[in-house]
C-alpha cells in the first residue's frame, strides 16, 4: 500500500519488518476498532497515551523555513493534478478520516473519525466521527462534509477517480457515522484507503468569498482554504512563500495520534525556481532545514564557515519508509520504444558507473528491481509459489522470466562499456534500425531521435553524459530544460520521449500497482503510468497481488510482478541511496527515539529549541 501523499505532512510507508513476516489476521467479525493494521493487529491499544516516538512534553513555538523549488499558483488540493502549482504545505491545514503511525509498518489509527469498522471479506468500511471535530471556523466535521469530499475528489482528480474506483457507494448511515461500500470484496486494503480520504469543508466550498464570488471546487483559487488541521494560512506571496500558524484552539490537540507533534507556531515555504539559488539560500540562513538530494552538493557543497563551526549540521537517517524504483521512462505510447530490443540497447548505453563516479563522488547503487530495498525484489530464478503464479499467465508474459534473471549491464572497465555498446549496436540492427552516416535509420528512412527532458540545471550532470552514450550509437539525442510548470504539464499529458521518475514502494504493494503500471491507468492523462505500460500479463499478476490471501502469497506474486516488468525493460533503472540526507541550522531539539518509518521525522516531530537558536544566531 502506498498512501496518497498530501504536501507538508511525512505519511507512513511500509517497509521491511519483522512484524510483516506474519501472515495477516483477518477480521473475526465487523466491529468498531480504535485502528487497524494491514497484516497484523495494531500495536497501540485503544487507551494509549501517545505515539512512542515523540515527546509529549515538547515545547510549543518558534519558526521553521523550509525550501521549495517552482512556484505555485493555487491552494485547491482537489484540482491539483489536473490544474495549476498548488502551494507544497497545504496538506498542514487539512485532515483525513484516519491517521498512521510511523513505526509501524501497515497500522492506522481514527483522527476525524474515532472508530471504525468493516466485514470479514472487506466489502466495504464504516467510520464514526468524533463529535468534538470542529473546522477553523467553529462548525463541525459532518458526515456531509466525508461525502461531499469523496464525491468531488473522485470527480475531478483524476488520481482519486482511480485510486477511489473500486467505491461504488458513500452513505450516511447515523448521525455521525458515513459508510463505503466497494464493488469487490476480498480487498484487504480498501478499508484503509478509504481512512486515508482528505476531509474538505462543504459548507465553505458551496459557500461565497468574501467578494461576492461564489467559490468553485472545480477551479484554482488563491483564497485561503478552510480547515480542520493543526495550522491555517496566516499569509503569503503568490509563487514567493506562504506561511502557516500553528491553530491555538484547535479541536485535536489532546489526541493521543497528535500529542508531541506539530510543535512550530509558524512553518514556512520559501519559493525559488533554481536548485542552485535553493541551497546558497540555505547556507545565508533564509532556510532552516533542508534534505540534500545531490551527491555532489553533499559532498563538496556545504563547506562553508557556519558548518564548520557547527551552526549547521549535516546528518543521515536510515530511509526505512519504503523501496523504490527510479529510471528514465521510456514513453510507451511513442512508436520508437515499442521494440523490447530498443529498450534494451537504450540500457545497455546508459554509463551508470562512470557517472556514479565522476558526478555522485562514488555514492549510490543501481536500481535493479521495481521493489528495489525490499526483500519482496525477485532475485536468481524463480522457484515455488512464485513459479506457480507465473506458470499461471506463462502465455502472457516473456519467456526469458522462466531461464534469465534480470541484470543491468555493468560499465566498470572500458573494455565493457565497449562491449555494452556493441550489444546494443547489435540490437538496434536487430530492431530494424542500421547505421547510416552516422545516424540510425529504419526502412523507411526515419532517424532515431530522443529528447531527455528534464525541470533543473542538476539534471544535465546526468544527461549529458547519457547523451554521449546515446550518440555513439548514432540516436540523435538532445536534452531539453524546462520550468517547473512546463515539465508538470508536459509529464501530466505524456508529452514526452524520455523523462525520469521514481515510485515509493512499500512492503505490502496493492491497489497502488494499477496506478503505476495498469492497462487503465496508461489512458488516463496525469496518472502514475507514465511509461504507458498496458499489457495483460501485467495486470494479471497485479489483481493477484491485490487479491493475496496471505503474506506468502503476497510475496510471491509481487516478485512475479516485479520480474516481469523488468523482462520487458520498460524503463532505464538510474540510482538510489539507502538514507535521507539533511542539513540543518543547530536550533532544532527532536525526540530520542524517531520514528522508525519516518527518516528524519522534521518538522513533525522536532521542535524549536530556543537555547540553541541564541547560540545559532537569531531567526530573521
Amino acid at each position: 500500500m502506498i498512501r496518497i501523499i498530501l504536501p507538508g505532512l511525512i505519511v507512513a510507508c511500509l517497509a521491511a519488518s519483522p512484524v510483516c513476516a506474519q501472515e495477516a489476521k483477518p477480521p473475526t467479525s465487523s466491529q468498531w476498532r480504535h485502528g487497524s493494521a494491514l497484516l497484523d493487529t495494531p500495536k497501540y491499544p485503544p487507551d494509549f497515551k501517545h505515539f512512542d516516538y515523540v515527546n509529549p512534553d515538547a515545547p510549543k513555538g518558534g519558526l521553521v523555513r523550509l525550501g521549495a523549488q517552482g512556484t505555485f499558483d493555487s491552494f485547491n488540493i482537489v484540482v491539483a493534478g489536473v490544474k495549476g502549482a498548488p502551494e507544497q504545505g497545504l496538506g498542514l491545514i487539512y485532515e483525513t478520516l484516519t491517521t498512521s503511525s510511523l513505526d509501524e509498518p501497515s497500522a492506522s489509527y481514527g483522527l476525524l473519525a474515532e472508530a471504525f469498522s468493516y466485514p470479514d471479506d472487506y466489502s466495504s468500511v464504516t467510520f464514526r466521527m468524533r463529535p468534538q471535530a470542529r473546522w477553523h471556523d467553529g462548525k463541525p466535521v459532518t458526515v456531509e462534509d466525508v461525502i461531499f469530499s469523496f464525491e468531488v475528489l473522485k470527480a475531478n482528480s483524476p488520481t482519486y477517480a482511480f485510486y477511489y474506483g473500486n467505491v461504488i457507494k458513500a452513505e450516511k448511515i447515523g448521525d455521525r457515522e458515513v459508510k463505503f461500500t466497494f464493488d469487490e470484496a476480498g480487498n484487504r486494503e480498501l478499508p484503509q484507503i478509504m481512512g486515508q480520504l482528505l476531509i474538505l469543508p462543504k459548507h465553505w466550498w458551496e459557500g461565497t468569498a468574501p467578494d461576492g464570488r461564489q467559490r468553485d471546487v472545480t477551479q484554482t483559487t488563491l483564497e485561503p482554504p478552510l480547515g480542520s488541521g493543526q495550522y491555517r494560512i496566516k499569509n503569503f506571496a503568490a509563487g514567493r512563500n506562504a506561511a502557516y500558524e500553528r491553530v491555538r484552539d484547535y479541536w485535536g490537540e489532546t489526541l493521543n495520534v497528535n500529542v508531541g507533534k506539530y510543535n512550530f507556531d509558524e512553518i514556512r515555504y520559501e519559493y525559488y525556481r533554481d536548485a542552485t539559488v535553493l541551497l546558497e539560500a540555505f547556507k545565508g540562513d533564509r532556510i532552516d532545514f533542508r534534505v540534500e538530494n545531490s551527491a555532489r552538493n553533499w559532498a563538496t557543497g556545504y563547506n562553508f564557515p557556519a558548518r564548520e563551526d557547527g551552526r549547521v549540521i549535516l546528518e543521515e537517517f536510515p530511509a526505512r519508509a519504503s523501496g523504490v524504483m527510479q529510471a528514465f521512462v521510456l514513453n510507451l505510447r511513442r512508436e520508437k520504444f515499442s521494440d523490447p530490443r530498443v529498450r534494451r540497447a537504450l540500457n545497455l548505453a546508459f554509463p551508470f558507473e562512470d557517472i556514479r563516479k565522476t558526478i555522485f563522488s562514488g555514492q549510490y547503487e543501481r536500481v535493479s528491481s521495481y521493489f528495489h530495498g525490499l526483500d519482496i525484489a525477485s532475485s536468481g530464478l524463480p522457484e515455488g509459489q512464485e513459479l506457480a503464479i507465473l506458470e499461471s499467465v506463462r502465455d502472457k508474459v516473456p519467456a526469458k522470466v522462466f531461464t534469465e534473471p534480470y541484470m543491468n549491464p555493468v560499465g566498470e572497465t572500458p573494455e565493457a562499456v565497449r562491449n555494452n555498446l556493441r550489444e546494443a549496436d547489435r540490437l538496434l540492427r536487430e530492431a530494424g534500425w542500421e547505421l547510416k552516416d552516422r545516424r540510425r535509420v529504419n526502412a523507411k528512412g526515419e532517424t532515431l531521435t530522443i529528447e531527455l527532458l528534464g525541470d533543473s540545471p542538476n539534471d544535465e550532470r546526468v544527461f549529458l553524459p547519457y547523451k554521449s552514450s546515446l550518440d555513439r550509437l548514432g540516436i540523435v539525442t538532445s536534452v531539453r530544460i524546462v520550468d517547473d510548470v512546463q515539465h508538470v504539464n508536459r509529464t501530466r499529458s505524456f508529452d514526452f520521449d524520455i523523462v525520469s521518475g521514481i515510485w515509493g514502494q512499500s512492503l505490502s504493494p496493492g491497489n497502488e500497482q494499477r496506478e503505476f503500471w495498469g492497462s487503465q491507468a496508461a489512458k488516463r492523462e496525469g496518472s502514475r503510468n507514465l511509461a504507458g505500460i498496458s499489457d495483460p500479463g501485467v495486470d494479471a499478476l497485479i489483481d493477484r497481488v491485490i487479491f493475496a490471501r496471505d503474506r506468502a502469497e503476497l510475496v510471491a506474486a509481487t516478485k512475479a510482478l516485479d520480474r516481469v516488468l523488468l523482462a520487458h525493460d520498460y524503463m532505464v533503472p538510474q540510482w538510489t541511496y539507502g538514507m535521507q540526507r539533511t542539513a540543518r541550522w543547530n536550533r532544532f531539539s527532536r525526540p530520542e527515539t524517531l520514528p522508525r518509518y519516518g527518516a528524519s521525522g522534521f518538522p513533525t516531530v522536532w521542535w524549536f529549541d530556543q537555547a540553541k537558536a541564541e547560540k545559532t544566531g537569531a531567526i530573521r
